[in-house]
């Protein structure tokens, strides 16, 4: 089937996102806090160093001092053609400083700099006992002269911040980890086009905007932890719901009320109806049914140290600058550790179903691509994995295998026949990729019920696939009604199908 291509990325909290365009082929508690979206839309521009650079031209200095600045510090000299471009173009005058003495945006730069931890980034910048130094003489300087080694040095670190914050971890380390987004790198012809124009690209940072939303939940938790960390949860019975009274409830309100979940801790030991919602929200966050019952599994992650969820965050802060920085308004996000997929049109949720992943020996990778095709009855070819360690030794088990299983050999591997015992049931949705990662249907549906949905091979099973087909096929004029009835009848039917491009 013939439909425009659907751009697809695996991304952030490990969240598989599918970019595409338009196919063409009860009484509200008081006390409730609101779910959000995992992506939820923009509210306002991060701003992280506002303003402009000094648009002075009176105060500039000799090209040369560029040289002697290097020499002295010349662990900067890879960034010695973006500074030499960028003061061409400003005839080398003061971008940091104008007759006042150093602009302000100088001084929100060496904040972000002696900060840079909460980037999620270790603090091993570049001489910056050095820039501390000359930004202290600065301070206590009270004729407001311009200093050239500090100009430079501010310029340079703020290259420095574009490198490390927006580029993040070395490649090759990110590959041990199944992330395979192709390398968004730091653009210095646009980053240098701002400067030259007098706009300070730390305006917007170059980074998928959920990035700012891990940022600030990384200083949250680091001073959570700064105090303490989370009080520790001493279960004394194996579940708690609303109604019930325990030490152990307080010390739950306690623990929600930290998080976030909880509007109000009230020290109280009973189990009441504000925090049967707040247990649903954290519930929610952690992808669990939502029943408001505290057990054991619940517990397990409350407990969890927050040094892990720190670092968690911190990983996921890496992933967000491997992100496009603006998504289309219309794609489809997989959330693998909730197990959802949420169809997004014009940047909200439009719908959601459940999916089934990888389970952890066969984790579905991080990458993207475009979805070309929806293949109807497909046939499934094994994969060599798959056939070397399950099909083969179940042949010598049983010479009767392939066809208890509605396989055959075809040129020397072997593929399951199309049918509604298919491994890929009705409809798979492909994506030319390396990783052989799919979405497809799946006769197994007694799995989407499950809390805890990773079992495939590493492909994504969905719970609604002919859903996803019609909404997919919405603007194809071939696909009427009559067209759909048709495909349904082929729950009863082993014949193949043609395969529909995208």
């Amino acid at each position: 089937m013939k439909i425009t291509p659907y751009i697809i990325s695996l991304f952030l909290l490990l969240i598989f996102s599918f970019h595409f365009s338009a196919c063409s082929n009860g009484k509200k508690e008081e006390n409730k806090i609101e779910k959000q979206d995992t992506i939820p839309q923009i509210t306002e521009k991060d701003i992280t160093i506002p303003g402009n650079f000094s648009d002075q031209r009176s105060l500039k200095f000799d090209k040369k001092l560029i040289d002697s600045f290097l020499l002295r510090y010349p662990q900067i000299k890879q960034y010695k053609k973006d500074i030499d471009t960028f003061y061409y173009k400003r005839n080398f005058a003061f971008a940091w400083y104008d007759n006042n003495g150093l602009i302000e945006q100088a001084a929100n730069l060496y904040n972000r700099m002696q900060n840079i931890g909460e980037e999620g980034l270790p603090d091993s910048i570049p001489y910056k006992d050095e820039f501390t130094e000359l930004m202290k003489n600065e301070a206590l300087d009270s004729t407001n002269t311009a200093n050239e080694f500090t100009e430079l040095m501010l310029t340079a670190q703020y290259f420095i911040y574009a490198k490390t914050v927006w580029s993040g971890l070395d490649e090759t380390k990110t590959k041990s980890l199944n992330w395979f987004l192709p390398r968004k790198t730091v653009s210095y012809d646009q980053l240098l086009d701002s400067l030259i124009t007098g706009k300070n690209i730390l305006d917007t940072a170059p980074v998928y905007r959920q990035y700012a939303l891990l940022r600030a939940q990384l200083k949250k938790y680091r001073d959570i932890e700064s105090k303490g960390g989370f009080p520790t949860i001493n279960a004394d019975q194996k579940t708690y719901k609303q109604g019930d009274s325990s030490a152990t409830v307080a010390a739950i309100k306690k623990f929600l009320f930290a998080t976030g979940d909880l509007a109000n801790d009230n020290d109280s030991k009973t189990f009441d109806t504000t925090l049967t919602l707040a247990v649903n929200n954290f519930q929610h966050r952690y992808g669990e049914k939502e029943d408001g019952v505290i057990g054991a599994a619940v517990i397990k992650q409350m407990n969890t140290p927050i040094s892990k969820l720190i670092q968690q965050i911190i990983v996921n802060m890496e992933r967000s600058r491997w992100v496009p920085v603006d998504l289309v308004s219309n794609f489809i996000v997989v959330n693998i550790p909730a197990y959802r997929l949420s169809v997004y049109e014009n940047d909200t949720v439009a719908w959601t179903m459940n999916v089934v992943v990888g389970k952890p020996a066969h984790k579905t990778v991080i990458f993207n691509g475009n979805i070309k095709y929806i293949v109807f009855s497909p046939y499934w070819n094994v994969p060599s994995s798959i056939l070397k360690n399950e099909v083969l030794p179940g042949i010598k088990r049983n010479s009767n295998y392939l066809a208890r299983h509605n396989m055959e050999w075809n040129n020397g591997a072997v593929r399951q026949k199309p049918g509604p015992k298919n491994s890929l049931g009705l409809v798979k949705f492909l994506f030319p990729n390396s990783y052989d990662i799919y979405l497809h249907d799946t006769p197994a549906k007694s799995l989407f019920g499950e809390s805890t949905r990773a079992f495939s091979h590493g492909c994504i099973r969905l719970a609604e696939p002919t859903k996803l087909a019609e909404y997919l096929l919405r603007n194809d004029a071939e696909w009427n009604p009559d067209r759909w009835q048709i495909f349904h009848s082929l729950r009863d039917s082993v014949v193949p199908q043609p395969r529909r491009t995208c």
